[in-house]
C-alpha cells in the first residue's frame, strides 16, 4: 500500500518587496551601527534572492506609515513577543487557509471528506490556533483528527510527511491535509552582528499545503508517491543554528559553519539513504534541496557532483521567494510536479528526493516517486 501525494497549493502575502528594497530599509534603521549598516546592501545583493514576501507593509513605506514597528526609523520601542503573536495569530490563518484551499481544489477530494489535519510552523503559538482556524473556515469535520508539528524549523515539513505517511499506512480510509504557513519576517531583529543581518536578509512568509492519502492517482493523473523518510542529527553541532524564544520575538542564531557542514556529511548520508532503497545518485531524476541559503544549496551540489539543472527548482524558488522556513521544500516540489505533469514525453515514473536542514543540525529527507 503506496501514500500518494494527490496535491499542493500554496500561498505568499500580499506584499512582496525586491530584495534592493529591503537591503534599503534596512540601511535606515538608526538603530543599527552605522559600520554595519554598509555592509548590508552588498550582503543581500549576494544572497541570490530578488524579491520576498511579508505579511508587514512597513518594509515598503516610510515612518509614518508603519503598522507594525513604531512610526520611528530606530524602530524603538521594538515589537514585543506577545504583539509578534497576536500580528501571527491573524496572518498565519489567512495563509493556511488560502493554501489548503488551493490543495484541496486540486485534489479531487472535499473538506468533509479528510480525516486528519496536521498543521507544521514554528514561528508563532495560539491556542485555539491555526487548526481550529482550518476547521472553520473550510468545514472540515469537527470530529478531524489533529496533529500540531511545531518548533522544529526549516525541515519541519518532511517531519509532517512522515506522519502523515505513517496515518495512510495504518488507515487506508485515512485522508490527511497537511499545512506548512510560517511568517518569518515577524521575526526580524536589530542587532549588532552580521549573523543578524544574514538571517534578516534570507527569510520571508509563505504556506504550502499537501492532500495525501492510500488511494491511487485520481482522474489517472499524475502524483507524488511517498516512498520513505530519513533523519540524521549531525554530533557537535547544536550551536549551530538554533531557534529560542526572546522578548522581542524569536531569536535565530545561524552559524557560517553550517553550509560546509552540511556539505561534509551529506554524501555519506545520501549513499546510506539511496542504499536502503537499492537506489544510487545516478538514479534519481529530481533533486527538492531547501534552500537555507544559496551557500547551501551550492554545497550540496558541490559535494554529490550533480549539474546545476537537477537543482534549478531550488534556485529558483530561493530567487523568488527567498527562505520560508517549512513551506518552502513544498513550494520546490510543486515546481517539478507541476513540470512533470506538463511534459507528456516522460510517461516513465520518476524518482527523486526532497531535503531540508534544521536545528540539530539535522538533515531530513523523503524519497519520492511521480507515477
Amino acid at each position: 500500500m503506496q501514500t500518494t501525494l494527490h496535491s499542493i497549493g500554496t500561498a505568499n502575502p500580499s506584499f512582496r518587496q525586491s530584495q534592493t528594497q529591503a537591503a534599503h530599509f534596512m540601511t535606515q534603521v538608526e538603530s543599527l551601527p552605522k559600520a554595519l549598516r554598509r555592509r548590508i546592501p552588498s550582503i543581500y545583493a549576494s544572497s541570490s534572492i530578488d524579491r520576498r514576501y511579508s505579511c508587514i507593509p512597513d518594509y515598503g513605506v516610510a515612518p509614518e506609515d508603519f503598522e507594525f514597528y513604531p512610526k520611528n526609523w530606530s524602530l524603538q520601542p521594538f515589537p514585543s513577543t506577545g504583539q509578534r503573536n497576536r500580528t501571527y495569530a491573524h496572518h498565519a490563518t489567512v495563509l493556511a487557509v488560502e493554501a489548503a484551499r488551493n490543495a484541496l481544489s486540486e485534489s479531487s477530494y472535499r473538506a468533509v471528506e479528510i480525516t486528519h489535519l496536521i498543521v507544521v510552523s514554528c514561528t508563532g503559538f495560539s491556542a485555539p490556533g491555526v487548526d481550529i482556524q482550518l476547521i472553520q473556515q473550510l468545514g472540515l469535520r469537527t470530529t478531524v483528527a489533529r496533529t500540531m508539528i511545531g518548533f522544529m524549523g526549516c525541515h519541519a515539513a518532511l517531519n509532517g510527511l512522515k506522519s502523515a505517511h505513517d496515518i495512510c499506512q495504518a488507515n487506508p480510509d485515512a485522508r490527511v491535509l497537511m499545512v506548512c504557513v510560517e511568517l518569518c519576517t515577524l521575526h526580524f531583529q536589530i542587532e549588532d552582528s552580521i549573523e543578524s543581518v544574514v538571517t534578516n536578509a534570507l527569510f520571508s512568509d509563505g504556506a504550502a499545503a499537501v492532500v495525501l492519502s492510500a488511494d491511487p492517482p485520481l482522474n489517472s493523473g499524475k502524483a507524488l508517491v511517498y516512498r520513505g523518510g530519513h533523519s540524521l542529527v549531525m554530533q557537535d553541532s547544536q550551536d549551530l543554528m538554533s531557534w529560542t524564544i526572546g522578548d522581542t520575538g524569536f531569536l535565530m542564531g545561524l552559524s557560517s559553519l553550517v553550509p560546509g557542514l552540511i556539505g561534509h556529511h551529506i554524501s555519506d548520508y545520501m549513499a546510506k539513504v539511496l542504499d536502503s532503497h537499492d537506489r544510487s545518485i545516478p538514479d534519481l531524476d529530481f533533486w527538492a534541496i531547501h534552500p537555507g541559503g544559496i551557500q547551501i544549496v551550492r554545497q550540496v551540489q558541490a559535494a554529490l557532483d550533480l549539474p546545476q539543472s537537477k537543482l534549478q527548482e531550488s534556485y529558483d524558488v530561493l530567487r523568488d521567494y527567498g527562505n520560508m522556513s517549512s513551506p518552502t521544500v513544498l513550494f520546490i516540489l510543486k515546481q517539478i510536479f507541476d513540470r512533470t505533469k506538463q511534459d507528456n514525453a516522460s510517461p516513465e515514473p520518476q524518482m527523486g528526493v526532497a531535503m531540508a536542514f534544521g536545528p540539530g543540525l539535522t538533515i531530513e529527507c523523503a524519497l519520492f516517486e511521480i507515477v
